[in-house]
């Protein structure tokens, strides 16, 4: 269960790492032509119109560039949101109650576990038909 953790963790630090620089990249590079396009828009306006609507207009395009900034971190967030909830439904599937276990515990204080071996053998058997009849429900079918 441990390793599992820190699996999970190194999986989680490592994406993480990689969309930082990825985005660190993307925003660096979109800055500078982004400032390029500003100039070359301001130079034409300026000369066009006059210093006013200039400056009106790289405010415009700056504003344009930070909500398409915006809009696809909230898209990108909100997917790795639901990619967790996904995997802690699944993680609660699979996981033991720990007041479930203790009873268990109680059961075979009480009985002792000469008695405890058959019912138990039972019971993984059973455990293990649930659980193929579960993996075999979630595959879907080839077509």
């Amino acid at each position: 269960m441990l390793q599992r953790l820190i699996e999970d963790f190194k999986d989680s630090t490592g994406t993480t790492v990689r969309m930082m620089s990825l985005a660190a990249a993307a925003a660096l590079g979109l800055f500078i032509t982004t400032g390029f396009l500003c100039a070359a828009a301001f130079v034409a306006v300026l000369n066009r119109y006059g210093p006013v609507p200039a400056c009106l207009t790289g405010a415009a395009i700056f504003f344009v560039v930070s909500m398409i900034a915006v809009v696809t971190y909230v898209a990108r967030k909100r997917q790795m949101e639901e990619r967790a909830e996904a995997a802690a439904r699944k993680a609660a599937q699979t996981s033991f109650d720990p007041m479930l276990l203790a009873t268990g515990l109680q059961v075979v204080r009480a009985l002792g576990i000469k008695r405890m071996v058959p019912i138990l053998a039972l019971g993984g058997i059973a455990l293990g038909f649930l659980a193929s009849r579960q993996s075999a429900g979630e595959q879907t079918p080839a077509e």
